[in-house]
């Protein structure tokens, strides 16, 4: 089968952070764009040649609610020539992409706690999960998401998640932060925080982690080998 490409407008553009930028991206030329929270979609972005070149992918960060309106959360890297093709486009910009694909996606009956842990964009995924289950009112169990950025000014979507601690029932939120010694919550990264609320292995807890490959590569190593949890209860989408 062909794979399908559409043409998404750039609607409006915010600043999440100094470094980060929400663009909201409708797509006009289908009656309706599905997807399941947690995927992603693939920019084909004019910056080069050759396919690893072009090619750029950036998970949802809204829920599926069949407006096709997607929303993508892009940090500016100063190596990136991606990011910074992205940063450079105004509201109006059109962008080409391919999807939706992945499989970080909740199962369909939550039967299980879920942890879900994060860096800096890492979050996207994780705030389309969680305003789905919002949206749906699909049962659930426990779910704590743990963030970690470096300053204050770094946390991402922080009145969505705040608010969802009050609306979205067996709701936990922590924030840490690793450059910003005034702060009065978690400091430092996001590891000893899970390694100590999730130190006793249970089977009903499962953890999802999502961000750079040096934050996932250190979680999994702690998760697996130091706590002993089983590998099938560690789920992962690589940033880089």
């Amino acid at each position: 089968m062909p794979t399908l490409w559409y043409d998404g407008i750039i609607k409006k553009i915010d600043l999440l952070a100094p470094n980060v930028r929400r663009l909201l991206v409708e797509v006009p030329t289908v009656q309706q764009f599905d997807f399941q929270a947690g995927q992603f979609i693939t920019l084909d972005l004019p910056i080069g040649d050759k396919r690893l070149q072009r090619w750029r992918s950036y998970s949802l960060a809204n829920a599926p609610d069949g407006s096709n309106q997607l929303e993508l959360c892009v940090v500016r890297s100063p190596s990136g020539e991606g990011s910074r093709y992205l940063f450079e486009q105004n509201e109006g910009a059109i962008l080409r992409f391919k999807g939706p694909d992945g499989g970080f996606v909740l199962p369909e009956n939550i039967e299980r706690d879920l942890v879900f842990i994060c860096t800096g964009t890492g979050v996207a995924p994780f705030r389309s999960m969680l305003l789905d289950l919002q949206r749906s009112g699909k049962p659930h169990r426990g779910l704590h998401l743990i963030f970690g950025t470096r300053q204050e000014d770094g946390i991402l979507y922080r009145d969505d998640f705040e608010a969802l601690t009050h609306t979205l029932p067996n709701f936990r939120y922590d924030v840490t932060l690793s450059r910003q010694p005034d702060w009065s919550g978690y400091q430092g990264y996001v590891h000893p925080i899970y390694a100590a609320e999730y130190q006793t292995v249970r089977p009903d807890v499962h953890c999802y982690l999502c961000g750079w490959s040096n934050m996932i590569d250190e979680a999994v190593a702690n998760l697996l080998l130091e706590m002993g949890y089983d590998r099938g209860q560690v789920h992962y989408e690589l940033y880089g």
